[in-house]
């Protein structure tokens, strides 16, 4: 692992602006998606589902920027005292976290939109793109789909949970100042 004498301290602009708006329409989207599972059927639930798959379908987009972004711009090292410090599981955790956090930014939209087209609803994009189904209609599909989606939805919602807890101790407890790299502005 390089020092980070020799990498960014802080993360780029782009990184930073990526991060808090996946962040935040993540769990903007969880708080919606379960909202609207519990309504009856109506034009409100029929409004939200197809706001929750457009919100789903811009959140790909977001995630393949991110990572396109985050594999052509290194990010910052752990600064050398903190890596020395680490105990060898909460390295693994770090790294463990992001990367499926990587995989659950595109598995969890990429099964909901598998979901829709396999229950036969179309993602028509703001309501005027339709978008190509992502598999064939067929209802033995969609209910084999469906608890993935939600399954998958869960667990990203807890990684993030865990990477917010995560963050959150290195600024009030150990103090190391790890969460300024990632907040706006000159530091």
């Amino acid at each position: 692992m390089p020092s980070s004498n020799t990498s960014p301290k802080r993360y780029s602009g782009p990184a930073i602006v990526l991060h808090w708006l996946l962040g935040f329409a993540l769990i903007g989207l969880f708080i919606v998606g379960l909202y609207m599972t519990d309504l009856p059927f109506s034009p409100q639930r029929l409004k939200l589902y197809n706001w929750h798959k457009w919100a789903g379908v811009t959140i790909l987009t977001l995630s393949l920027l991110r990572l396109l972004w985050r594999l052509t711009h290194r990010p910052p090292a752990l600064p050398d005292a903190m890596a020395a410090a680490m105990p060898r599981w909460q390295h693994w955790a770090h790294h463990g976290t992001h990367h499926a956090l990587y995989a659950l930014f595109f598995a969890v939209p990429l099964l909901g939109w598998a979901y829709s087209s396999a229950a036969g609803f179309p993602v028509v994009l703001f309501g005027v793109l339709p978008l190509p189904d992502f598999v064939s209609a067929d209802k033995a599909l969609a209910e084999l789909i469906k608890p993935w989606h939600k399954f998958s939805a869960y667990a990203m919602a807890a990684l993030v949970l865990l990477h917010v807890a995560a963050a959150l101790k290195h600024q009030l407890i150990d103090r190391d100042g790890l969460l300024l790299r990632m907040l706006p502005g000159r530091r």
